[in-house]
């Protein structure tokens, strides 16, 4: 983005550019016209986007996939807009709450590739997603299709209506390392009957890193005469890509992990001839069935989160989604293409490029998830997570894009010196 862009963009909502923010405008200037695969490796240029964050020196931070940390700059803007809410009391709430968010949808809508009239700013991925499967009209012996290595709270909501309207459950299991998106489609297709209502399917498998073919996926369901319900929790704000494009019914995202927006913020997208269909959570007035917002109402909300989304988009778009995509891919295949073939390890992602951007899973042979993840951060001291479940076992390592390959070495010769 150019500073006389960025400048337009921020006076919308009032901002400000801070001087941190003015300060990568001057290093991003300097790589204007580099292609982002070009750029992707320059240690110099990123390094001084690492410069932007505040990292702890306790440890190696390569677990972004729960929460990524915010860069300074979309820091100190939580910080004023903290401090503008509490100045302003009920005065801001009354008068301006409402305008800003829908200025905020505005730009999520436009950074996600869909109508503004599509898309609600929610808490989470778990909220925008379970409003949708517990929001249809179910009737007993209904049948919804998901995959065991779907995230825990979607698999525990679709036992939840199964309790409730006696939904049946088809689960299937998503191929580690497929040898084409066919053979990934037929596992969802094979699941489908006359009586599936939903299939769900996630962006990218939050525990491996794995990308799946949305849209073939999309276009099998379809075609079958079933909705698709798209778990995008880790893969907006990590790759480029269009909601339209997916032509999925449902999606809901966290902006809190790769967006790196503030705790408490997520979104959800309805396709608009889906919206009168959901039942709302909680009770809102009157509105048309057509009106996304009457899925919303959840009470008051720290807006104080909603108004650093606008922030976490600027820095994203300064960046470059492209610039930023093109080096998550490059730091994951840094360190995996160097450990794949040891002995004792097992990469838990696929080897094919495309079906992966940042995060991948690693385990040693003989050595339990829990273990393998004390070890590196006790001795080694990488911070990870154990992912010990639906046929994976290992840590996920979630690296960002203040990640330096000097730490990404250091990674390399731990799983060498535990292999």
């Amino acid at each position: 983005m150019h500073k006389r862009d960025f400048i337009k963009q921020v006076s919308l909502l009032g901002l400000t550019a801070s001087p941190l923010f003015l300060s990568l405008q001057k290093i991003l200037g300097a790589v204007e016209g580099v292609a982002p695969d070009e750029l992707a490796g320059d240690e110099g240029f990123w390094e001084k986007v690492r410069a932007t964050y505040k990292l702890k020196p306790d440890y190696i931070n390569s677990e972004s996939g729960s929460y990524c940390i915010m860069p300074e700059d979309t820091l100190e803007h939580l910080i004023t807009h903290i401090r503008k809410i509490n100045y302003e009391g009920s005065y801001y709430m009354r008068n301006h709450r409402v305008y800003d968010k829908a200025k905020i949808t505005a730009k999520l809508a436009e950074m996600g590739g869909c109508s503004t009239d599509e898309l609600i700013v929610t808490r989470n991925a778990t909220e925008s997603l379970d409003t949708v499967i517990g929001g249809i009209h179910w009737k007993r012996g209904d049948e919804a299709v998901f995959a065991n290595q779907d995230y825990g709270a979607m698999r525990n909501m679709f036992k939840l209506v199964d309790k409730r309207y006696g939904v049946v459950q088809k689960v299937i299991n998503v191929p580690m390392h497929p040898k084409s998106d066919d053979e990934i489609v037929e596992a969802y297709a094979s699941a489908i009957t006359s009586k599936t209502r939903l299939l769900m399917v996630s962006h990218i498998i939050n525990i491996t890193g794995h990308i799946l073919p949305v849209r073939k996926i999309c276009d099998m369901s379809h075609a079958r005469g079933v909705e698709v319900l798209v778990d995008g929790a880790h893969a907006f704000g990590q790759f480029t890509f269009s909601i339209e494009d997916l032509d999925c019914d449902y999606y809901g995202t966290s902006l809190h992990k790769w967006l790196s927006v503030p705790l408490g913020a997520g979104f959800l997208y309805v396709k608009k001839k889906n919206i009168p269909n959901l039942w709302p959570l909680f009770a809102d007035a009157d509105k048309e069935p057509s009106d996304i917002t009457r899925l919303n109402h959840t009470g008051t909300n720290p807006v104080h989160v909603d108004l650093a989304i606008a922030n976490a988009i600027d820095y994203h778009n300064a960046i470059g989604g492209e610039r930023k995509e093109a080096r998550l891919r490059f730091i994951q295949n840094y360190w995996t293409d160097r450990v794949r073939e040891i002995d004792n390890v097992i990469l838990n992602t696929p080897k094919d490029r495309y079906r992966s951007c940042a995060i991948a899973n690693v385990g040693i042979k003989g050595m339990e998830p829990a273990d393998m993840a004390k070890a590196l951060l006790d001795t080694h001291k990488i911070w990870t997570v154990a992912i010990d479940g639906s046929g994976v076992r290992g840590c996920r390592i979630s690296p960002n894009v203040f990640t330096s390959t000097a730490e990404l070495d250091a990674l390399v010769e731990a799983l060498k010196a535990m292999a």
